[in-house]
């Protein structure tokens, strides 16, 4: 243990945590500034001047950089973090999962419990409807434990519903299995995983990119799909509606080039609509486990043919189009989208990404602003 405790204080993790807990500084901008200037640690000892300077850094951000005005204190994190049993894995480190690494933008860090290395040739990640249907509940402890079956780590996001019935049928079953939250690993949400969490930890990986003590707030979950896909070779998604988060993750699962499945459901159905829609939209329609292990069906990776991961800061024509219409006073994003004719799943995807590029701020009720 004391040499756990001694890498945990290195003086290179606390530059990189320090760094991201100053607020501010999302995954795009931490990008950017190490880029600016060689690592964490000579960013936040660069001169105010020299950070002022740097192009779309807004002034109250560089003066915090410069101050080192973090949210709370790393080393405290780091003692708190080794008290858990965890570790902190920064993107230069090799334990780092590959596969999460080459997506746009990636978390600079993931507070970590258990271990992600069953997971870096890449999982299946396995999401759904919290109010799943019995034939949901069915089909998720399937494929649980069919890809454990088959030496592939389960990925998902210790929700309720889908995502719990998903990872318990994996460790039932032996596997490996990786929980995503979008709290910090120090809360338990829900509650009533917290035997599951427990499992996870000792047979597999539990993940977060928020810091201790983050509490689960509603604009985290879009953020944190973006990793379960990333983490994942392939996207199933059992049952969800038409306004779920899991189309988020889908649709990040498109974008960094991964395969997506979905499970038909009930015409009608209102917790099948989305999944359904999918399917109408070019997914791959999914009955069985046996849909997902036929040969090919399981891409080995990101390759050639995938999308290009985009560099910090850069954004699709369609989300350049969509921030014209994002103005400097709080706009609904139902006003939003009205005016940008965007499918509702689409828009949230859209203003996500825009939010993660740090061009547009999210307030409470579903408001949008430009970052300015």
């Amino acid at each position: 243990m004391e040499g756990k405790t001694r890498a945990q204080g290195s003086q290179e993790l606390l530059d990189w945590l320090g760094l991201k807990l100053i607020p501010g500084v999302g995954s795009v901008t931490f990008a950017r500034l190490v880029e600016a200037f060689g690592s964490p640690g000579a960013a936040l000892g660069a001169p105010l001047a020299a950070l002022e300077a740097l192009p779309r850094l807004r002034p109250q951000v560089a003066r915090a950089v410069h101050r080192q005005a973090w949210e709370s204190d790393p080393q405290e994190q780091l003692e708190r973090l080794d008290k858990l049993g965890g570790r902190l894995l920064i993107q230069s480190d090799p334990d780092y999962p590959p596969f999460l690494a080459g997506i746009h933008a990636p978390p600079p860090l993931l507070y970590l419990l258990g271990d992600l290395a069953p997971c870096h040739e890449g999982g299946v990640a396995v999401v759904g409807s919290r109010a799943m249907s019995p034939y949901g509940r069915r089909l998720a402890a399937e494929l649980g434990r069919d890809v454990a079956r088959h030496g592939v780590s389960l990925v998902s996001g210790l929700a309720r519903g889908v995502d719990a019935v998903a990872h318990a049928g994996a460790l039932e079953a032996g596997g490996h299995s990786v929980g995503v939250l979008g709290c910090g690993l120090d809360v338990v949400y829900p509650r009533e995983n917290r035997e599951l969490i427990a499992r996870m930890a000792a047979q597999g990986a539990v993940v977060s990119e928020f810091p201790l003590g983050a509490q689960p707030v509603a604009a985290n979950f879009p953020v944190r799909n973006r990793v379960i896909s990333g983490l994942s070779r392939a996207v199933v998604v059992v049952e969800a509606g038409l306004k779920s988060g899991s189309l988020i993750t889908a649709r990040h699962a498109l974008e960094q080039g991964r395969e997506v499945f979905a499970v038909p459901g009930p015409v009608g159905s209102a917790t099948s609509a989305g999944s359904n829609q999918l399917i109408k939209e070019g997914a791959r329609l999914l009955t069985s486990s046996r849909d997902l292990f036929e040969p090919g069906a399981l891409p080995p990776g990101p390759g050639p043919g995938a999308p290009r991961p985009m560099e910090p800061g850069e954004l699709s024509p369609a989300e350049a189009e969509l921030l014209e219409l994002v103005g400097p006073e709080p706009q609904h994003i139902d006003q939003i989208g009205r005016a940008s004719g965007l499918a509702p799943g689409e828009l949230a995807t859209l203003l996500l990404n825009l939010v993660l590029a740090e061009r547009v701020v999210e307030l409470p009720g579903k408001l949008y602003v430009l970052n300015l």
